[in-house]
């Protein structure tokens, strides 16, 4: 097995970036091809080498990455979430990641949080929290040091 294939198989074959099926058939010089990203230069970090497709790979070399919130979710100012992903890896804690005009919208913004960290930051454990306050809703990501 080739470090491509370990990596691939313990991120179940998706991209960490952009969060869709990595093919494994594809050809590695094509965009859609798997590759192996080393995440960060942080020597700290526990997972330092995902997989990624060649064009979001290379793409990101160019571009700060932006994990991107779906349209579905209505989430006012929602966080960075890569950052987030960052702080919450260091430090544990939690971190108010977006507001939401109701309760319902926070909860699915909360759901989809959790699932989308599950593969962002493998191994993490985060869970989502939903605070009524000043007649919206905050949705924070709460995460415990490894």
């Amino acid at each position: 097995m080739t470090i491509l294939d370990d990596v691939a198989e313990r991120d179940g074959w998706r991209c960490w970036v952009c969060d869709e099926p990595v093919d494994p058939d594809m050809s590695v010089n094509d965009p859609r091809g798997p590759s192996v990203d080393s995440r960060t230069a942080d020597r700290k970090a526990k997972v330092v080498e995902r997989l990624a497709h060649r064009g979001c790979n290379t793409r990101k070399g160019a571009v700060q990455v932006v994990i991107p919130w779906p349209d579905s979710l209505y989430v006012v100012e929602p966080a960075a979430l890569i950052a987030v992903a960052d702080r919450l890896e260091r430090k544990g804690g939690r971190e108010v990641v977006g507001r939401c005009p109701t309760e319902q919208d926070a909860q699915d913004a909360a759901d989809w949080l959790v699932d989308r960290f599950s593969r962002l930051v493998p191994g993490l454990p985060v869970t989502a929290r939903v605070d009524a306050g000043g007649g919206q809703f905050l949705v924070s990501l709460v995460a415990g040091r490894r």
